[in-house]
Protein backbone atom coordinates (compact mmCIF):
# COMPACT_ATOMS: atom_id res chain seq x y z
CA UNK A 1 0.00 0.00 0.00
CA UNK A 2 1.33 3.41 -0.93
CA UNK A 3 0.17 6.22 1.31
CA UNK A 4 1.22 9.46 -0.37
CA UNK A 5 -0.54 12.00 1.83
CA UNK A 6 1.15 14.54 4.08
CA UNK A 7 0.55 14.61 7.82
CA UNK A 8 -0.85 17.95 9.00
CA UNK A 9 -1.64 17.05 12.62
CA UNK A 10 -0.28 14.28 14.80
CA UNK A 11 -1.57 13.93 18.35
CA UNK A 12 -0.56 11.18 20.74
CA UNK A 13 -1.94 9.78 23.97
CA UNK A 14 -5.45 10.15 22.57
CA UNK A 15 -8.30 8.22 24.20
CA UNK A 16 -11.03 7.08 21.82
CA UNK A 17 -14.33 6.23 23.41
CA UNK A 18 -16.75 4.37 21.18
CA UNK A 19 -20.36 5.46 21.42
CA UNK A 20 -21.75 2.26 19.95
CA UNK A 21 -24.36 0.28 21.84
CA UNK A 22 -22.02 -2.62 22.55
CA UNK A 23 -18.86 -0.49 22.78
CA UNK A 24 -16.94 -1.29 25.95
CA UNK A 25 -14.08 0.81 27.21
CA UNK A 26 -11.80 2.83 25.00
CA UNK A 27 -8.49 2.68 23.20
CA UNK A 28 -5.28 4.67 23.43
CA UNK A 29 -3.65 5.74 20.23
CA UNK A 30 -2.56 8.45 17.83
CA UNK A 31 -4.85 10.81 15.98
CA UNK A 32 -3.61 12.04 12.62
CA UNK A 33 -5.03 14.44 10.07
CA UNK A 34 -3.60 14.03 6.59
CA UNK A 35 -4.53 15.68 3.29
CA UNK A 36 -7.79 13.69 3.01
CA UNK A 37 -8.13 11.40 6.04
CA UNK A 38 -8.89 11.38 9.73
CA UNK A 39 -6.88 8.48 11.17
CA UNK A 40 -6.96 6.98 14.64
CA UNK A 41 -4.26 4.36 15.04
CA UNK A 42 -3.69 2.22 18.10
CA UNK A 43 -0.37 2.82 19.80
CA UNK A 44 2.31 0.67 18.17
CA UNK A 45 5.02 -1.41 19.81
CA UNK A 46 7.49 -0.27 17.15
CA UNK A 47 7.56 3.27 18.55
CA UNK A 48 7.51 2.30 22.25
CA UNK A 49 10.76 4.03 23.31
CA UNK A 50 9.98 7.20 21.35
CA UNK A 51 6.37 7.35 22.58
CA UNK A 52 7.11 8.22 26.23
CA UNK A 53 9.34 11.20 25.52
CA UNK A 54 7.11 12.49 22.72
CA UNK A 55 3.94 12.39 24.85
CA UNK A 56 5.68 14.30 27.65
CA UNK A 57 6.74 16.99 25.14
CA UNK A 58 3.18 17.08 23.80
CA UNK A 59 1.71 17.64 27.29
CA UNK A 60 4.08 20.55 27.92
CA UNK A 61 3.31 22.05 24.50
CA UNK A 62 -0.46 21.74 24.94
CA UNK A 63 -0.35 23.20 28.47
CA UNK A 64 1.49 26.24 27.09
CA UNK A 65 -0.63 26.57 23.93
CA UNK A 66 -3.80 24.49 23.60
CA UNK A 67 -3.78 24.49 19.76
CA UNK A 68 -4.21 20.90 18.50
CA UNK A 69 -2.52 21.47 15.13
CA UNK A 70 0.93 20.07 15.88
CA UNK A 71 3.39 17.47 14.66
CA UNK A 72 6.09 15.45 16.39
CA UNK A 73 9.71 15.13 15.35
CA UNK A 74 10.63 11.51 14.76
CA UNK A 75 7.34 10.48 13.13
CA UNK A 76 6.70 11.16 9.47
CA UNK A 77 4.72 9.86 6.51
CA UNK A 78 7.02 6.84 6.13
CA UNK A 79 6.37 5.83 9.76
CA UNK A 80 2.62 6.23 9.22
CA UNK A 81 2.76 4.02 6.13
CA UNK A 82 4.60 1.29 8.10
CA UNK A 83 2.13 1.51 11.00
CA UNK A 84 -0.88 1.33 8.67
CA UNK A 85 0.53 -1.88 7.17
CA UNK A 86 1.59 -3.52 10.46
CA UNK A 87 -1.34 -2.75 12.74
CA UNK A 88 -4.39 -4.98 12.49
CA UNK A 89 -7.29 -3.27 10.76
CA UNK A 90 -9.51 -3.55 13.85
CA UNK A 91 -7.16 -1.07 15.57
CA UNK A 92 -7.37 1.52 12.79
CA UNK A 93 -10.07 4.04 12.02
CA UNK A 94 -9.24 5.64 8.68
CA UNK A 95 -12.07 7.94 7.63
CA UNK A 96 -12.09 10.20 4.60
CA UNK A 97 -13.16 13.74 5.43
CA UNK A 98 -16.20 13.39 3.17
CA UNK A 99 -17.46 10.49 5.33
CA UNK A 100 -17.56 12.67 8.45
CA UNK A 101 -21.20 13.58 8.95
CA UNK A 102 -20.87 15.70 12.10
CA UNK A 103 -17.89 17.06 13.96
CA UNK A 104 -17.73 19.30 16.99
CA UNK A 105 -16.17 19.84 20.36
CA UNK A 106 -17.55 19.78 23.86
CA UNK A 107 -16.09 21.06 27.09
CA UNK A 108 -16.58 18.70 30.02
CA UNK A 109 -15.64 19.36 33.63
CA UNK A 110 -12.63 17.07 33.21
CA UNK A 111 -11.39 18.13 29.74
CA UNK A 112 -12.10 18.78 26.07
CA UNK A 113 -13.77 16.26 23.76
CA UNK A 114 -13.75 16.02 19.96
CA UNK A 115 -17.05 14.44 18.90
CA UNK A 116 -17.31 12.77 15.51
CA UNK A 117 -20.13 11.00 13.72
CA UNK A 118 -18.93 9.28 10.55
CA UNK A 119 -19.67 6.52 8.11
CA UNK A 120 -17.07 3.80 8.59
CA UNK A 121 -17.29 0.47 6.74
CA UNK A 122 -20.81 1.38 5.61
CA UNK A 123 -22.07 1.96 9.17
CA UNK A 124 -22.74 5.17 11.04
CA UNK A 125 -20.41 5.37 14.05
CA UNK A 126 -19.90 7.91 16.81
CA UNK A 127 -16.64 8.54 18.64
CA UNK A 128 -15.36 10.84 21.35
CA UNK A 129 -11.65 11.72 21.39
CA UNK A 130 -9.76 13.26 24.30
CA UNK A 131 -6.09 13.91 24.91
CA UNK A 132 -4.83 12.29 28.10
CA UNK A 133 -2.20 13.76 30.40
CA UNK A 134 -1.90 10.91 32.90
CA UNK A 135 -2.77 7.20 33.08
CA UNK A 136 -3.27 4.45 35.62
CA UNK A 137 -1.92 1.08 34.43
CA UNK A 138 -3.32 -1.32 37.00
CA UNK A 139 -5.59 -3.30 36.88
CA UNK A 140 -6.24 -2.01 33.33
CA UNK A 141 -4.90 1.03 31.52
CA UNK A 142 -7.31 3.90 31.96
CA UNK A 143 -7.03 7.71 31.77
CA UNK A 144 -6.89 9.61 35.06
CA UNK A 145 -6.31 13.19 33.86
CA UNK A 146 -7.35 14.79 30.57
CA UNK A 147 -6.14 17.99 28.90
CA UNK A 148 -8.19 21.02 27.98
CA UNK A 149 -7.35 21.75 24.37
CA UNK A 150 -8.75 23.77 21.49
CA UNK A 151 -10.15 21.32 18.90
CA UNK A 152 -11.39 24.18 16.66
CA UNK A 153 -8.28 24.25 14.38
CA UNK A 154 -8.69 20.51 13.66
CA UNK A 155 -12.43 20.92 13.07
CA UNK A 156 -11.85 23.88 10.74
CA UNK A 157 -9.17 21.97 8.82
CA UNK A 158 -11.48 18.98 8.27
CA UNK A 159 -14.41 21.18 7.22
CA UNK A 160 -12.19 23.09 4.79
CA UNK A 161 -11.17 19.82 3.10
CA UNK A 162 -14.66 18.32 2.85
CA UNK A 163 -16.10 18.33 -0.66
CA UNK A 164 -19.51 17.10 0.45
CA UNK A 165 -21.32 19.25 2.99
CA UNK A 166 -24.90 19.49 4.24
Amino acid sequence: MVFDEKIHTHLMSVWRESKSFFGVGGKEGMLLLTDNHFIFLKRTERMKKWWGAATKRQVVTLLQNNNTILRHDGYDEKDLEIDLEEVKSKYISKITFDNILEIGEEEKTWGSVLKITAVEDGKKKQYDFSIVQDWVNYPIKDPTKYLRVNWTPCIDYIKSKQRVTK
